[in-house]
């Protein structure tokens, strides 16, 4: 009998290993592909402003052509990050639930999206036929070229999750697992009768209650979304999936995203070019000797670093190598490190060109120029919030043994970083002088950043780039696919008639602006704590910005303060992800920062309410 047992046990693990190597197959096949890619659109998106800006002479079908490597890009790396296990998803819950239970969870994690990716590759496929009949005018090829990305990409993530399956999971678990999904789908079939009278009262069925079990259960967000779509137009109403195949592809294909990827590997570029680590060593010296004078350097770095790389996870891996290690040696406890860590994260996240600024641009029509020259004061402001509490907290420290850096050493660092500290600038003066869009800039920065690193730093890792543009590709895909999944969602609860009723209650609030803002403020902390900015923009930024233009405020100082309430939910324990994040990257417990990081939610809100009450700090350069 145990030489039985043992002979099964290696039949299984033979099969498991392999399943694992169809899975290292099929990423090494979309791996590729998807970093190429990247490659492409950065000489694409270049190539296109050099020769209008330059040479005069506008290629007409540029913007076409990275539309179409656009839409392939995201979807081939929304298969990355499955295949990863990296689509942004809420796990609080899961980490504490019991060893049996978390194991059905991580399932039901695979086996929900698999449900939804099926359901889609159907509809997804009509789609591409439809789209057969629509000509690229530029390109003069059928616009089915590039829809063809989505079944194609659905399939693969379809693939990828049956594989997972297969390897990872007991057969008992995931059968039981993968039963209890399709019977609540045959329930929702034979509920419809019942669900349809219902009107709108589905919308708290679908978009609240089945959305909130999937996030809270682990299921990712991008998923989450789609499920609740799929399952509200299935059940209560006639229109067909392929619906929700078009507006992902409507979500995903806005020609500003096209910077998301850009900015991305641009965040990536300048950590291993060293372009962060001379900024950061230059305001050490200048600050360094003071009480506290390193947490300053960390609230002014972050503000730097954000003016590059636009993405939030990228800033902390900047800045965290570099300063935690000498916070540390001068005394300062790992908990107050991440806890100041996350606040700057929450402080920076106006600090052009930030994604969730990209991305209200997208779906809200508001000028991008208009959101950089706005984001930039009122991360000011929450700075100094944070640096008075600095100020107070490290009132007492013994600074006997630091020594304070010479003029010499300060104006040697400056001139060392003197070029890091110019790209901000020069990304955000190629927007406001019109040499390149928001959309082509991130290119601009990506060369500047490229020739500072061979020609001064003399650091180009050439043997990272691979890596680099796989990454790229992965959080690009993850954060796309929920945007495209958003605005399918988006759709469904402006077509059921939510918007108008929403509207009409925010627009009745006793009180007017004030009241609406506050409300506002609160909802935003809440959504961004759960769904993090760039679905809860997506989700509710074309319905509340009309009634806050209606009311009197001005679109981008209303942008600047939902941006900083969801930062400051994003970054607030225990739901928010981003200070998981900032735990992760510093390397700490995250018990540890719960503690600290609440006098900098005070200061941090604060900071929040002085924006919100004067508008002047949002549009005073417009």
């Amino acid at each position: 009998m145990g030489a039985d047992l043992a002979m099964k046990a290696a039949e299984v693990s033979g099969w498991r290993r392999a399943v694992r190597q169809v899975e290292t197959l099929l990423a090494r096949m979309v791996e590729i592909p998807a970093a190429a890619l990247v490659v492409a659109e950065i000489i694409v998106l270049f190539v296109g402003v050099t020769m209008r800006y330059v040479f005069r002479a506008p290629i007409v079908w540029s913007d076409e052509l990275a539309s179409l490597l656009f839409i392939w890009l995201a979807m081939l790396g929304a298969v990355i990050a499955f295949q990863r296990g990296e689509h942004m998803r809420m796990t609080a819950l899961v980490a504490k639930a019991s060893p049996d239970l978390r194991a059905t969870l991580e399932l039901l994690a695979v086996a929900a999206p698999l449900v939804f990716l099926l359901a889609i590759v159907r509809p997804g496929l009509d789609f591409v036929e439809d789209e057969g009949f629509v000509t690229l005018p530029a390109l003069d090829i059928p616009s089915s070229w590039r829809a063809l990305a989505l079944p194609v990409g659905t399939g693969l993530m379809a693939l990828s999750a049956v594989l997972r399956l297969l390897r990872t999971a007991s057969p008992v678990r995931a059968g039981l697992v993968l039963f209890g999904v399709v019977c609540l789908g045959l329930l929702g079939h034979e509920l419809a009768p019942l669900l349809r009278p219902l009107g709108n009262a589905n919308l708290l069925i679908f978009f609240v209650g089945l959305v909130s079990l999937s996030v809270f259960a682990g299921v990712p967000i991008a998923f989450s979304f789609g499920l609740a779509t799929t399952g509200y137009l299935s059940f209560t109403t006639s229109v067909p999936l392929a619906v929700v195949v078009g507006r992902m592809d409507e979500g995903m294909s806005h020609i500003i995203l096209l910077s998301v990827p850009l900015f991305v590997f641009l965040g990536m570029l300048i950590e291993m070019t060293g372009m962060a680590r001379a900024m950061v060593a230059f305001l050490a010296n200048c600050l360094g000797h003071v009480r506290g004078g390193l947490s300053y350097v960390l609230i002014g770095a972050m503000y730097l670093v954000s003016g590059i790389s636009g993405s939030k996870a990228a800033d902390m891996a900047a800045v965290t190598p570099v300063l935690f290690p000498e916070m540390i040696k001068r005394g300062a406890k790992p908990g107050d490190l991440v806890a100041l860590l996350a606040a700057t994260g929450a402080q920076t996240e106006t600090i052009p060109p930030s994604l969730v600024l990209l991305t209200i641009g997208s779906v809200t029509g508001v000028s991008i120029a208009a959101l950089f020259s706005g984001g930039l004061l009122p991360g000011v402001v929450l700075g100094i919030a944070l640096c008075v509490l600095v100020r107070w907290r490290y009132r007492r420290d013994d600074l006997s043994g630091v020594r304070r850096a010479s003029w010499a050493e300060i104006g040697r660092s400056a001139a060392i970083a003197s070029p890091a500290i110019l790209l901000p600038f020069v990304i955000r003066g190629a927007v406001m002088e019109g040499i390149a869009t928001a959309t082509e800039v991130s290119t601009i920065g990506i060369v500047y950043a490229a020739i500072v690193g061979l020609l001064i730093y003399r650091k180009f890792e050439w043997r990272r780039l691979g890596t680099m543009l796989v990454s790229t590709a992965c959080l690009s895909g993850a954060i796309l696919l929920i945007i495209g999944a958003a605005t399918g969602m988006a759709w469904s609860l402006t077509q059921s008639g939510f918007s108008q009723d929403l509207a009409r209650v925010m627009g009745s609030l006793p009180g007017g602006a004030v009241t609406f803002m506050f409300v506002s403020i609160v909802a935003f902390a809440i959504l961004g704590s759960v769904l993090e900015g760039i679905p809860s923009i997506v989700l509710f930024g074309p319905l509340l910005f009309p009634i806050a233009r209606s009311l009197g405020i001005h679109e981008v100082h209303y942008a600047m303060v939902v941006i900083l309430a969801m930062g400051l939910g994003l970054f607030a324990p225990p739901f928010g992800v981003g200070y998981y994040c900032a735990t992760a990257i510093g390397g700490v417990n995250p018990d540890e920062g719960m503690k600290p990081i609440v006098g900098y939610l005070v200061a941090l809100f604060i900071g929040l309410v002085l924006v919100a009450a004067v508008p002047w700090i949002s549009i005073g350069f417009l």
